[in-house]
C-alpha cells in the first residue's frame, strides 16, 4: 500500500514539473514573440491604410511606403489637431475606450455604430501629392451582424469623393456578411459622393443601385442576404462623419482651421 501510495505522488509530481515547465515555455515564448507580433500588427496596418487609400504599390519596400503617409492626432471634440497625445498613443482605439478619461460614454440615440464608448483623440492619415494634400484616411468601425468591423474610410482632396473603404478585422458570416471583404463590392466606393450640397448622403441600399438615378452618386449595393451588416456599414458611415466622430475635423480640415 505505501509503495502504492509512492507511485501516486511520484505520478503527480511529475505531471505538476511537465505543466510548470511547459507553462514557463509558453510564457518565455509569449514575452519573447510579443514584439514581433506588434511589429506584424503594425505592418499589416499600415498595408491596409495604403491599399484603402489606393497607394500601395506591390514589390516595393513597405518602409519606402509608409513615408508617403503622416498620421496626425485629432481631438474629436475640437475637430482639431493635437499635440496632446502621439499616433502611438491613440491608435488602439479598444484600449483608449477602457479608460473613462480618454473616451465618452455614448447615449443610444448618438450610437447608431453600436460603440457604446468613443475615444476622445483619434489618429488620421494625411497624403501629400506636389506638397498638396491628396488623401484623408480615417479609421472606422461599427457593429455589423455577429462582430465589430475595424476598417478605414480613404477621401480624396475635396472631402467629398471616397477613394476607398475596406475592413481588415471582422467575424461577419462568409458569404454573406463578409463579402465586405469581396474587391468587386469594394471597387463600387471609389468615386461616391459623401454629400449633396451641405448634407450627407452616402448611403448603403437595400439592392442594386439603378445607375440612372439622380441619387446614384451617393449609394452603393447593398449586401445580399446580409441586411444587418449593410446596415451596419451604413451607420458607421453616418456615425463617424457626424460630428461625433471626424465631422467637426472634416469641416475644419476645408475652412483650413484644423
Amino acid at each position: 500500500m505505501a509503495e502504492h501510495k509512492e507511485t501516486v505522488v511520484r505520478t503527480l509530481l511529475v505531471a505538476f514539473l511537465v505543466c510548470v515547465v511547459c507553462s514557463a515555455v509558453v510564457a518565455t515564448a509569449a514575452v519573447l514573440l510579443k514584439p514581433r507580433q506588434q511589429i506584424a500588427q503594425e505592418n499589416d496596418r499600415n498595408i491596409n491604410i495604403l491599399q484603402i487609400g489606393g497607394l500601395y504599390k506591390p514589390g516595393v519596400p513597405l518602409e519606402e511606403q509608409i513615408g508617403q503617409v503622416t498620421p496626425r492626432v485629432v481631438n474629436l471634440e475640437t475637430g482639431k489637431f493635437t499635440t496632446d497625445m502621439t499616433p502611438d498613443q491613440v491608435v488602439d482605439a479598444k484600449r483608449l475606450t477602457k479608460n473613462p478619461q480618454l473616451s465618452i460614454k455614448l447615449a443610444s440615440e448618438d450610437d447608431p455604430a453600436k460603440l457604446m464608448r468613443r475615444e476622445n483623440y483619434g489618429v488620421v492619415y494625411l497624403a501629400e501629392k506636389d506638397g498638396q494634400l491628396d488623401r484623408v484616411i480615417l479609421p472606422i468601425r461599427g457593429y455589423g451582424l455577429w462582430s465589430t468591423l475595424w476598417g478605414f474610410l480613404a477621401l480624396e482632396a475635396d472631402l467629398d469623393t471616397i477613394a476607398g473603404l475596406g475592413y481588415y478585422q471582422h467575424g461577419e458570416t462568409p458569404g454573406l456578411g463578409g463579402e465586405v471583404d469581396n474587391p468587386r463590392w469594394k471597387e463600387q466606393w471609389s468615386g461616391k459622393k459623401l454629400y449633396d450640397g451641405e448634407n450627407l448622403a452616402i448611403r448603403v441600399i437595400k439592392g442594386k443601385v439603378d445607375p440612372a438615378s439622380a441619387k446614384a452618386e451617393h449609394e452603393v449595393d447593398g449586401l445580399s442576404g446580409a441586411t444587418l451588416t449593410s446596415k451596419g456599414v451604413d451607420t458607421m458611415l453616418h456615425f463617424w462623419l457626424s460630428e461625433q466622430g471626424y465631422g467637426k475635423f472634416l469641416e475644419n480640415l476645408k475652412a483650413g482651421e484644423a
